[in-house]
């Protein structure tokens, strides 16, 4: 399921998206599988999308959703098929290459035995032999046999250049499909997927090594009602702006991601509380300091503020307890006016 989806159905609504899926599923008589009621989820849940407006197309002109017509969407529509599709291709095709290098090396190997034999018959014969003519015919033969296998073996060798260049290209497309799979389509950060691998892995290395590591969540102020005002299209401007905000202070090591609708993470590692709130702050002044203008029309679309919520990873903490510290942080920026950079250490100690 697309970001947004993943964090309505992480959220109080989330009984409520699921009833409204299955409720519409039975009205339409399909059946409840598991890709049906992904399916029918994004078309409850994001009537706007691509997949929601060929649903609706497919129940206005009375076509039976089949399994075989669930698939196709799936495999059209959500990420998780387009990946394993490509992946099984690239797999496929690299099954192939392999296949056919094997056969090219049993190839090289048994031109190898029968030159192997040619030679140890031709010692044997040596010893044999009597006659000029018999060693003329035997080198004939020898350079016969050495012909044949030097065509074997430069067949083997450019056989193996291009495989070689095959699996190179092969390598470099898997590599573009894990990029796509843990990249955000909307904003080019990392996605949901994504930052959930990064920030255990993170943990663990700053556990194992005893560094500092701290974690921010923002998140844009009052988006839904400028979202409702402007529109999806400009609301998907928005969302872009602030992403490259964040995305150019959050270049590696640190690790910046959406991590569904208007909310965003960063992960700080081997950075203290007190340099990430620094940086938080930095983003903040800029997204709030331009006034932004509605592309289609040029309207002035006025400034937008975001509001910020981090926590730094104590001893032994969890991924998801460093989570909800920081969401506790963020809610303490919403709570207060917004606006604002709220550290989970200073909440604690205020408390």
């Amino acid at each position: 399921m697309s970001g947004d989806i993943e964090t309505k159905l992480r959220g109080p609504g989330a009984y409520v998206l699921a009833r409204q899926a299955m409720d519409a599923m039975e009205a339409h008589q399909v059946w409840p599988t598991a890709v049906n009621f992904e399916l029918w989820t994004h078309y409850v849940g994001e009537p706007d999308s691509a997949l929601s407006r060929e649903i609706a197309r497919l129940l206005s002109a009375g076509e039976a959703f089949t399994d075989t017509v669930a698939d196709e969407l799936a495999a059209a529509f959500l990420p998780k098929a387009k990946l394993n599709d490509q992946i099984r291709d690239a797999g496929d095709a690299l099954t192939k290459e392999l296949d056919a290098v094997s056969r090219a090396i049993q190839s090289a190997q048994k031109s190898s035995e029968a030159y192997g034999q040619t030679l140890a018959g031709a010692s044997k014969s040596l010893a044999d032999m009597e006659e000029p003519a018999d060693l003329r015919t035997m080198v004939d033969n020898l350079s016969v046999a050495t012909k044949r296998v030097q065509r074997e073996n430069k067949s083997l060798e450019q056989r193996l250049s291009e495989s070689t260049s095959e699996v190179t290209k092969l390598r470099e497309h898997l590599e573009q499909v894990r990029r796509d799979a843990t990249t955000d389509g909307l904003t080019n950060l990392a996605n949901r997927k994504a930052f959930d691998e990064e920030l255990a892995r993170a943990c663990a290395d700053a556990e194992a090594d005893g560094l500092s590591l701290t974690l921010a969540v923002i998140d844009i102020d009052h988006f839904k009602n400028f979202n409702d005002t402007w529109g999806h299209q400009t609301g998907d401007q928005v969302i872009r702006y602030v992403a490259s905000v964040i995305g150019r202070v959050g270049a590696p090591p640190r690790f910046a991601a959406r991590y569904g609708g208007e909310e965003f993470a960063l992960i700080f590692p081997r950075e203290s509380a007190e340099i990430a709130a620094v940086v938080l702050e930095e983003i903040r002044e800029e997204v709030s300091s331009r006034m932004l203008k509605r592309r289609s029309t040029n309207d002035d679309l006025g400034a937008i503020t975001v509001s910020a919520g981090l926590a730094e990873m104590r001893r032994g903490e969890t991924a998801h307890s460093l989570m909800e510290r920081s969401d506790s942080a963020l809610y303490v920026s919403k709570r207060s006016g917004r606006n604002r950079v709220t550290s989970a250490e200073t909440v604690q100690t205020a408390a």
